[in-house]
């Protein structure tokens, strides 16, 4: 049996101020340091054989923390990056919806393709969903932690569980530096073994920012 790992990065000064991140690189605070520092243990429990991350520093860096407890090393995968958020990239919500009212009010209400040069989750979700599909077919039988972004997560993990993205909005987002746990046998495919698994308590945020 195969376990997957997807641990969202720990937290950034854009994720305190409600700020759109997207691909946008944006470094790891303090907090998230720590965050990420105080999960790794736990992951390193776990015995993961191998580690994969977005290039992103925020992410990288998250799989650093686990690296230095494990010793093993993180392969880099641009397909783990957060959701590009187009014209909305360094704009707080407020101003996103103050800006783009009409694209605001679709993205919250679940549009899969709100506009504004916003990557379609169909899009996110294969993008993620297949870099997740081959870290695991790397490694088959063994545990694979991939440090990656919340809406990236939740699409991709969507993609290898085959739900749609109505079924998507009714999972919570992954708080900073928590993961979702995925199986893989050859009887059931994949399946979710666990949700928002993590160590230090954090507001949750929005995917975006």
């Amino acid at each position: 049996m195969t376990r997957l790992i997807v641990w969202r990065h720990g937290n950034t000064d854009w994720n305190a101020a409600n700020r759109v991140q997207g691909q946008t690189d944006v470094p790891l605070n303090d907090l998230g340091r720590e965050q990420a520092r105080a999960a790794a243990p736990l992951l390193a429990a776990l015995r993961p054989d191998a580690l994969v991350a977005s290039d992103l520093s925020r992410a990288a860096d998250t799989a650093a923390a686990l690296a230095a407890v494990t010793g093993l090393p993180v392969r880099s995968d641009p397909r783990l990056r957060e959701r590009h958020f187009g014209h909305w990239q360094g704009l707080t919500l407020a101003e996103v919806a103050e800006r783009f009212p009409d694209e605001h009010a679709r993205w919250r209400a679940g549009d899969p393709d709100p506009g504004a040069g916003i990557e379609t989750l169909d899009d996110l979700g294969k993008r993620v969903g297949n870099a997740l599909a081959e870290a695991a077919e790397a490694v088959p039988g063994g545990t694979i932690v991939v440090a990656t972004h919340g809406g990236g997560a939740r699409q991709g993990v969507g993609h290898l569980l085959g739900w749609d993205s109505v079924v998507l909005r009714a999972v919570g987002s992954l708080q900073n530096c928590h993961w979702t746990e995925l199986r893989h046998d050859d009887v059931r495919g994949w399946h979710l073994r666990a949700h928002n698994v993590g160590v230090v308590a954090a507001p949750a945020v929005a995917d975006a920012v």
